[in-house]
């Protein structure tokens, strides 16, 4: 009677890294697949070369792998709410848009691991819980399935704007010194993003190049603001625009900017300090004292017992 059971469960795995496996081929496929000019050419060639392949001598990407990522991408797209595309937009930015991380592959990723998370709810469910179990095991796995590409990209967001946030300061000490020694902002940004790392030089350098594709430095600089939650460099964008407009020079703007920002970021780090004693708390309190208790009161306890029982 306990078979049955564990061969569910033991299915439930192997239907889980079916799924695994599905995912990993399309990521492969949609990667490394040939694409551009080359892709293009040979499918000309095929379509009126005499004699061309037949559909059973197609690679097994064009006859399996294109056809299910599109319809988990049609899947992905139809059970996404109207109003979450502009936010999925966004976290995208704020993660920097990554390359294999676009709108069309997350959506994607959403169909694919509904489908097979409902699947291996619903089979765990039922083997633990009967219908009932089926059906919060299916309704679970789906919800999980659906917004676990979300929560990758959220976190991805996260940790791409807290190095945004701590290494802002250097690079505004860069900008400031290099329009100091005489250089134009133009010329100051281009200067941090060929030495500079992180994700604000790459945020510069996206600002210099639609710079040099002819947008205004103030819609530039507008758009960098919005491609971040960053408010210091909000605060940036925003007075480099303000100084734009008014005709003050760019020099004193960095140099105050850079200075308020080393004041932030000291108090930023002593805020972190602040917090410890509290979030040391309760590790101290649900893991240390109790082991303490254990050890020096310990054998005090066993010789009261042996003296009390004998």
């Amino acid at each position: 009677m306990d078979l049955l059971p564990n061969a569910v469960l033991l299915g439930a795995g192997a239907l889980f890294f079916v799924g695994v496996a599905i995912m990993v081929v399309t990521i492969a496929y949609a990667s490394f697949g040939r694409v551009g000019v080359a892709r293009s050419l040979s499918a000309i060639d095929k379509a009126y070369s005499p004699g061309s392949a037949g559909r059973q001598e197609e690679a097994f990407g064009d006859r399996v792998v294109a056809p299910m990522t599109t319809r988990m991408t049609k899947i992905g797209r139809a059970a996404t709410p109207a109003g979450a595309l502009a936010r999925l937009r966004r976290w995208l930015d704020y993660a920097g848009n990554p390359t294999y991380w676009s709108v069309e592959r997350i959506f994607e990723f959403k169909g694919l691991g509904l489908i097979v998370l409902l699947v291996v709810g619903v089979i765990v469910g039922l083997t633990l819980g009967g219908l009932i179990g089926a059906g919060v095991g299916g309704v679970l796995g789906a919800v999980l399935g659906f917004y676990l590409p979300d929560l990758v990209v959220y976190d991805l967001g996260e940790r791409r704007q807290n190095r945004i946030r701590q290494t802002l300061p250097d690079i505004l000490d860069t900008l400031t010194i290099s329009v100091e020694a005489g250089l134009g902002f133009d010329a100051a940004v281009a200067q941090v993003t060929r030495y500079g790392q992180g994700p604000v030089s790459g945020e510069f350098a996206r600002l210099l190049q639609e710079m040099q594709l002819g947008i205004p430095r103030v819609d530039a600089l507008r758009a960098l603001a919005q491609r971040t939650k960053v408010m210091e460099l909000k605060t940036f964008c925003s007075t480099i625009v303000q100084a734009t407009q008014l005709g003050i020079p760019i020099a004193n703007v960095l140099r105050e900017q850079s200075k308020e920002m080393r004041i932030k970021r000291r108090q930023r780090a002593e805020e972190l300090a602040q917090k410890v004693p509290v979030k040391i708390l309760f590790p101290l309190i649900f893991c240390i004292f109790p082991s303490l208790f254990i050890v020096v009161l310990g054998p005090g306890a066993i010789n009261i017992a042996k003296l009390f029982f004998g």
